[in-house]
């Protein structure tokens, strides 16, 4: 038996990733202002909040937005620094940054495999 979680939930991980990657690019790549849905109150909102948009938006959303990142990104030198600082208040430059986040997706793609095989019993290949 394994608990379960109202957080983990397929759109939740999916909307969770979506501000992640707003999170590394325009906040600390870009510098700009933080917008993302999560406060220091309600750190998973973005999770919680997922549960009243489609799938399909969701994911629509975030192939749209990665495809935007991938071409910002190419746009740049990995040895650009970021404009913001992480929380040790150091400035990681994009190859930093690319590597950061191809942990956190493989991570939560791990979370959706395991998802998808309780919901249908479909393993990967």
């Amino acid at each position: 038996f394994l608990p379960g979680s109202p957080l983990m939930t397929m759109s939740g991980v999916i909307n969770h990733l979506r501000w992640v990657e707003y999170y590394w690019f325009q906040v600390i790549l870009l510098g700009e202002e933080d917008l993302a849905p999560m406060t220091d109150e309600d750190p998973d909102r973005e999770m919680r909040i997922a549960v009243d948009f489609p799938l399909t938006q969701l994911l629509d959303e975030y192939a749209e937005q990665s495809a935007r990142y991938r071409e910002l990104a190419a746009g740049y030198d990995l040895d650009t620094k970021a404009r913001g600082t992480i929380r040790n208040g150091l400035h990681v430059d994009l190859r930093w940054i690319l590597h950061h986040l191809i942990e956190e997706t493989a991570r939560h793609n791990g979370h959706l495999d395991i998802l998808r095989e309780l919901l249908d019993g479909t393993t990967g290949p």
